[in-house]
């Protein structure tokens, strides 16, 4: 399968997720820039200025009880020569401990490898979760009582940084954000253009190598605006449900301006407030959201 060909496999699948997962949360493009440099190779039929792969998300409820609802996202990003190539997928659930998440990882990539190499397989992977996920959440669900009595409980401080930028337009600068916060397990979005937002959110250790890496770079101005903590005596879980947004996005606004570079604060602030976090924006701009 040919450069071109790849390109074209990757967008028809794109096309055929998005009328599968229409909701407004079930499928996220994280990098916008990378699906319109897609877009643009495919238009021009050349490869040539291809500098992102394409990286989203899909998030899918699935009922294990009548008790709740239980939320898994699937982390995606396609290598340029997929489907020659499997696919990057992440599986994540706050219901999930690290050894059970690693496993059914482990798991799936085993499953695409068998079954699935050299073809499209986003959802193919989509059902394997949903079949499978509850087999790993229900393992060692009711450990022993001789181990629940050497469990001590674990300090943990939940953080969320609210960081302010002059400006956002280097898309190296803006593919590191989403990479970093992939990396590192955070949740949060990233508003590129004139001011340049950043929030991110979760273990505050992860959030403090994220302000270690973003600093370093090369800005006209940056600064953490405002810093929540919340610490806990108790466990991960707990912890967990402290986010505020499920996965970490690039957000873009009704672009406007002369140079495209200024984005729609009232969207913004919509944005903010739906998910609880509304004033925030006066502490950003100093002026009240609308």
């Amino acid at each position: 399968m040919v450069e071109m060909e790849q390109a074209e496999a990757q967008l028809s699948e794109l096309d055929l997720l998005a009328s599968m997962f229409p909701g407004e949360n079930e499928l996220i493009v994280n990098d916008q820039l990378a699906l319109a440099e897609l877009k643009d190779c495919i238009e021009k039929r050349t490869m040539e200025g291809r500098s992102s792969k394409v990286y989203f998300t899909i998030n899918v409820s699935l009922d294990f009880n009548e008790a709740a609802m239980v939320m898994f996202s699937l982390s995606c990003i396609l290598p340029f020569k997929y489907p020659t190539v499997l696919p990057e997928i992440t599986v994540r659930s706050v219901s999930l401990s690290r050894s059970q998440q690693t496993q059914l990882n482990t798991d799936l990539t085993a499953y695409l490898q068998k079954h699935c190499l050299g073809e499209v397989c986003i959802l193919n992977a989509t059902e394997w979760v949903k079949e499978h996920a509850s087999d790993y959440v229900n393992r060692d669900a009711s450990p022993s009582p001789a181990r629940q009595s050497t469990v001590q409980p674990v300090d943990l401080t939940f953080t969320r940084l609210w960081i302010y930028s002059h400006h956002i337009y280097n898309k190296c600068k803006r593919r590191n954000i989403l990479e970093w916060a992939r990396e590192l397990s955070l949740s949060g979005f990233s508003m590129p253009g004139k001011p340049g937002v950043v929030c991110v959110e979760g273990p505050q250790s992860a959030c403090e190598e994220f302000w270690s890496r973003l600093r370093k770079l090369n800005w006209k101005r940056i600064l953490i605006r405002h810093r929540e903590d919340i610490p806990f005596d108790s466990t991960t879980e707990k912890m967990e449900e402290q986010r505020k947004f499920s996965i970490f996005e690039e957000k873009a606004f009704n672009v406007h301006g002369a140079r495209g570079n200024h984005m729609d604060f009232g969207q913004l602030y919509q944005f903010l407030n739906a998910r609880g976090c509304g004033d925030v924006f006066q502490m950003f701009f100093g002026v009240e959201g609308q």
